[in-house]
C-alpha cells in the first residue's frame, strides 16, 4: 500500500511538473479569404489575373505574334473563358514543363538499361556485347 501509494505520489508530481508548459488556445473567428490562403485556393479572378500576366509576358507575346495570334484577341478569348476553364488553365500553364518532353531521356535510359542486363547477361539483345557469365 505504501508502495503504491509513493508511486502515485511520484506519478503526481511529475504530471503537476509538466502542467506550467501547456499553453491555453485562443479561439478567434477566421474569415474565408484566410482560411483559402491556407489551403491554397485562389479565387477566380486571381486566377484570370496570373493567366492575363502571363499572356503579357514578352516571350509569351512574341511567340503569339510569331504564330499569327492578335495579343487582343487573345486577351478576348481569356475574358470570355469560364471560371472553371480558367482555372484549368491557370493549373495547366503552372505544372506544364518548361520544354519538350523528355523522350530522348527515355530512349537513353532504356538503351543504357538493356546494355547493363545484356552485360551481366541476363538478356541477348545487342550482337556486340559480351557477358561477364
Amino acid at each position: 500500500m505504501k508502495n503504491t501509494t509513493r508511486w502515485i505520489s511520484r506519478l503526481l508530481a511529475v504530471c503537476l511538473s509538466f502542467a506550467g508548459f501547456m499553453h491555453s488556445a485562443q479561439a478567434t473567428l477566421v474569415g474565408t479569404e484566410q482560411v483559402a490562403a491556407a489551403e491554397g485556393v485562389v479565387s477566380a479572378a486571381a486566377q484570370r489575373a496570373h493567366v492575363n500576366e502571363l499572356l503579357t509576358r514578352a516571350d509569351v507575346a512574341a511567340a503569339l505574334q510569331e504564330r499569327g495570334v492578335d495579343m487582343a484577341q487573345a486577351q478576348a478569348r481569356i475574358a470570355a473563358l469560364t471560371d472553371d476553364e480558367v482555372a484549368h488553365l491557370a493549373y495547366t500553364l503552372d505544372t506544364a514543363p518548361a520544354g519538350a518532353s523528355d523522350v530522348l531521356g527515355t530512349i537513353v535510359f532504356i538503351f543504357l538499361l538493356l546494355l547493363l542486363t545484356d552485360i551481366l547477361g541476363f538478356t541477348k539483345i545487342f550482337p556486340f556485347t559480351r557477358s561477364i557469365r
